[in-house]
C-alpha cells in the first residue's frame, strides 16, 4: 500500500523535475550540505524500547546493537550534577513514589506552563537520586527491568562512550539540555557543566563525535560562542520563535524536527529536507518508534524506508536495532 508520506515524496520529486532550471534538486541539496547516503542512527534515550530509558544498561545495549550515537537528556541535581532524565519530574520514570523518606519532596511546580504536583530532580542531591531506581516510562512496553537500574550521571555516560570506541566501532554522544531556562533561573550553569564534562573525558582524543541539541535557541546561540561541537536546533523551538533555516544556520549546524513537522510542511517532506540542506543544515528528525508508527504506514520498516528516502542525515529512534537493520538492508 502506498503511504500518505510516500505520495508526498513522489509529489515533491515531480515538482522538482518540472522546475529543473530553477528549483533545487535532491542531488544539489546533497552537494550543498553534509547529507549522508547512510543516515546516522541515534539511540533515543538509549535502547529505550527495550530497557528503562536513560540508564547505562539502555545506552550499553544500544552501543552493542551498533548505534552511531546514544542520546542522553540532561537535567541537574540540587548539588549541580548533570544526570540523565527526560523530564525534571521523576514519578513517570523512577520509583520515587515508593520512597517514604522523600514524601515531603512532592510539590507543585510549573511544567510546560501548567502546575504539576510531583518530585523534581532539582530538589534532590546526587546521593539521594542514586537511591532511586529507573522504571519503564511508556505504557505497553516491558516492565521486566523496572527497579533494577540506577540514574546515571553525564560523567558515567561519557565514560561508557569513551571506552566503547574502538577501531571497529565509533560511538558518539548526542546530549540534550532540558529546561535550561529553569535551571538558569536556579543559578545553575548547564552549558559550562556539559562542556567541562566532555573535555574531562577527552572525547576528542578518543575520536568520539558529539552533537549538542536543545529546543531553546538562546541556549544554542550561547553555546555557539563557547564550543566547536556541532549544534542542533530541535523543532518546534521551545521559545515559540518561527525560525527559518537561514536564521538557524547562523548559530547551529542542523535541525531536529518532530517528524510530523516534515510531513505537514506545505511543500511536503522532501522539500523540507531540501530547504534545510540548501541552508547548509543537517536534518535529524525524531522520534521513530516501532510501537508508535506514524499514520499512513502499515509497518515500522515502511516508515523508516520512506524517511531514509528523503535524504535525512540521521534519525532518533527508540529501537536502534530495527532501524539499523532497515538502513543496512538486513
Amino acid at each position: 500500500m502506498r503511504t500518505v508520506w510516500l505520495i508526498s515524496i513522489m509529489a515533491g520529486l515531480a515538482v522538482a523535475c518540472s522546475n529543473e532550471a530553477s528549483a533545487p534538486t535532491a542531488a544539489t541539496a546533497a552537494e550543498a550540505s553534509s547529507a549522508r547516503a547512510t543516515p546516522l542512527i541515534i539511540a533515543h534515550r538509549g535502547a529505550s524500547g527495550l530497557y528503562p530509558e536513560h540508564t547505562l544498561e539502555a545506552y550499553g545495549a544500544a552501543i552493542d546493537m551498533g548505534a552511531d550515537f546514544i542520546e542522553p537528556d540532561l537535567v541537574m541535581t540540587k548539588d549541580g550534577v548533570l544526570v540523565a532524565r527526560h523530564d525534571r519530574y521523576l514519578s513517570t520514570s523512577t520509583d520515587v513514589a515508593d520512597h517514604p523518606e522523600f514524601a515531603d519532596r512532592r510539590v507543585i511546580k510549573q511544567v510546560g506552563g501548567s502546575p504539576m504536583e510531583d518530585w523534581f530532580v532539582e530538589d534532590f542531591t546526587l546521593s539521594e537520586l542514586k537511591s532511586l531506581r529507573a522504571r519503564q516510562a511508556f505504557t505497553g512496553r516491558s516492565a521486566e527491568y523496572d527497579d533494577e537500574f540506577a540514574i546515571p550521571t553525564l560523567t558515567e555516560i561519557l565514560g561508557l562512550v569513551a571506552i566503547s570506541n574502538s577501531p571497529e566501532q565509533t560511538v558518539g554522544v548526542y546530549p540534550e539540555l532540558k529546561s535550561p531556562d529553569v535551571f538558569t533561573g536556579l543559578g545553575m550553569d548547564m552549558e559550562t557543566a556539559l562542556l567541562e564534562a566532555i573535555d574531562a573525558v577527552g572525547l576528542k582524543e578518543t575520536g568520539a563525535p558529539v552533537y549538542i541539541q536543545s529546543f531553546n535557541p538562546d541556549t544554542l546561540r550561547s553555546l555557539n560562542a563557547k564550543t566547536d561541537w556541532p549544534l542542533v536546533q530541535l523543532l518546534p523551538a521551545s521559545t515559540g520563535e518561527r525560525l527559518s533555516p537561514d536564521q538557524i544556520a547562523t548559530y547551529a549546524d542542523g535541525i531536529g524536527p518532530w517528524k510530523q513537522v516534515m510531513v505537514l510542511f506545505r511543500g511536503g517532506p522532501l522539500a523540507y529536507v531540501e530547504l534545510a540542506h540548501n541552508a547548509g543544515l543537517e536534518v535529524h528528525p525524531y522520534t521513530y518508534r516501532a510501537d508508535d508508527i506514524a499514520p499512513g504506514f502499515e509497518t515500522f520498516q515502511a516508515e523508516l524506508e520512506a524517511t531514509f528516502a528523503l535524504g535525512v542525515d540521521a534519525i532518533f529512534t527508540d529501537h536502534p536495532n530495527q532501524a539499523l537493520a532497515v538502513r543496512d538492508g538486513q
